[in-house]
């Protein structure tokens, strides 16, 4: 599944590399990993979104080649605190709705509040 197939859309879509976490901002938000063609490989929540990709950009689990592709793209929502377990439950269903489990770097589902 591709990231322009999701409702809501994310609104912004930024290189996952170190050179690009100065513009990750440091507000709540979702997010996703998606290989170059915006396949889908991880759907996140964050209380803050540039923690997190630092995060992500240390963990060899995300960074290194999978089977449906490598992480190229990184791409996000700022959203209410409040609803992000909503947003990432969403995005997640639509996911599980197409391919009949998590995307491939996902490994527990997000909690149902």
């Amino acid at each position: 599944m591709k990231v322009e197939n999701l409702q809501p859309l994310p609104t912004t879509k930024i290189a996952f590399s170190l050179s690009s976490y100065k513009v990750i901002p440091k507000t709540a938000g979702c997010y996703i990993l998606s290989t170059y063609d915006n396949h889908i490989l991880y759907v996140g929540l964050a209380s803050n979104l540039n923690k997190r990709f630092i995060q992500h950009l240390e963990n060899p689990q995300k960074t290194k080649p999978t089977n449906e592709g490598k992480a190229i793209w990184f791409h996000y929502i700022n959203f209410d605190s409040q609803n992000l377990p909503k947003l990432e439950r969403t995005w997640l269903n639509q996911y599980i709705n197409v391919h009949g489990q998590l995307p491939i770097l996902n490994k527990t589902s997000s909690p149902i509040s």
